[in-house]
């Protein structure tokens, strides 16, 4: 089998596209990146690495310099979160000129780039945001910002090369946009792996960032109800965003503040630690495009019980490497598990088999070649 990161390079040295701009809502250092920055920088960086002039396009981040340079491409971080979108329509006369193609990550908010480029152009759209509009943005503007996702944007990206991350996702995207989509699965870095100890008292991880569609006030709430029959029990949700203080002052009110840790945003070898420790990992979201995090505890033997959603569809292997299930019964089985010795070692095998397949060099060749067939 030959090598996906010298097949990427090989490819880009015979290609005509070589200069690379990506608009995207926010890059891998906001404090807010989730998943798809995360994807985004995986693929991005080795781009880089095989020879690309690559440009990440994005919003502004207080503290950090406009333009700066990220694992090989280049960040330009101008405009607050909605005016962003209006610049980067103005400058693409610009784009034009200095581009051989355009990459659009799709999050919700268009960036319209198939009206502003008409060069080799591809979209990467990793879900449908659907009820996640009234979730941010309640009443007239949350239905304002679904009309444009389902009713005007599908219009104008009908001829699009769009990309996303799973099978459940490119469905959601035929049924409610009626638009086509490739998938593309993501990775796993292999800085992921088991090696270190369980966590001695029963462990449950969580992350994400603190935001409406993540539902994390669900699953404290679960918690709380597994913690009273698994009295030793502790959950770390590991991640940062605008309902830190909601989700705390919840975790008071359900008296779980010796027992439910908010540690904010932690590196990666504190995420590692945690993937590796935990007796299983959690996620009560709402919508997902894949699911991350979900993948990264696999490859370090750590079994999932996620809500039974598109996207936690393909990321989890049901009965094989984690549970899925409808809200109402997360609470019984984060307990199944938690209690069930035989049943945590049967999904920890299976686990790390479904993340033995997933890498970001196959991830970032196959963008690369779905690109290349968009070429005028």
């Amino acid at each position: 089998m030959r090598d996906p990161r010298t097949e990427l390079a090989q490819l880009v040295a015979t290609s005509p596209l070589r200069r690379i701009h990506v608009v995207a809502w926010r890059d891998r250092d906001d404090a807010e990146a989730g998943g798809s920055e995360l994807h985004a920088d995986e693929v991005l960086s080795r781009w880089a690495a095989a020879g690309l002039d690559v440009t990440l396009r994005t919003s502004g981040i207080a503290g950090l310099p406009e333009d700066g340079t990220r694992r090989g491409y280049r960040v330009r971080r101008r405009d607050g979160r909605y005016r962003v979108f209006f610049e980067v329509v103005r400058e693409s006369t610009r784009v034009r000129r200095s581009s051989d193609a355009v990459v659009e990550i799709w999050n919700g908010m268009p960036f319209w780039s198939p009206l502003w480029f008409r060069g080799a152009q591809a979209v990467w759209l990793h879900h449908v945001h659907g009820e996640m509009w009234q979730l941010t943005l309640p009443g007239v503007l949350g239905r304002i910002g679904w009309t444009v996702e389902s009713v005007i944007a599908p219009r104008i990206y009908r001829n699009s090369t769009i990309a996303t991350l799973s099978n459940s996702s490119r469905q959601e995207i035929h049924d409610r946009l009626g638009l086509e989509a490739t998938v593309v699965p993501p990775g796993i870095s292999e800085f992921f792996s088991p090696d270190e100890d369980l966590s001695a008292s029963p462990l449950v991880v969580a992350v994400g960032r603190l935001v409406p569609v993540k539902r994390f006030d669900e699953l404290i709430r679960a918690f709380m109800k597994v913690h009273e029959r698994v009295p030793a029990s502790r959950l770390v949700i590991a991640g940062e965003g605008y309902l830190r203080g909601e989700l705390e002052s919840l975790r008071h009110r359900l008296g779980g503040d010796d027992v439910i840790a908010l540690p904010g945003r932690v590196s990666d070898d504190e995420l590692r630690s945690l993937y590796r420790r935990a007796w299983l990992t959690a996620s009560a979201s709402l919508r997902e495009g894949w699911g991350m995090s979900l993948t990264e505890a696999a490859a370090c033997g750590c079994p999932v019980v996620a809500t039974d959603i598109a996207g936690h569809r393909d990321a989890v292997r049901h009965g094989a490497s984690g549970l899925l299930c409808p809200l109402e019964n997360l609470a019984s089985d984060l307990e199944r598990v938690l209690t069930d010795g035989e049943l945590r070692q049967r999904l920890r095998a299976g686990s790390l088999s479904l993340a033995q397949d997933l890498t970001w060099d196959k991830t970032a060749l196959r963008l690369y070649q779905l690109l290349l067939t968009t070429q005028p």
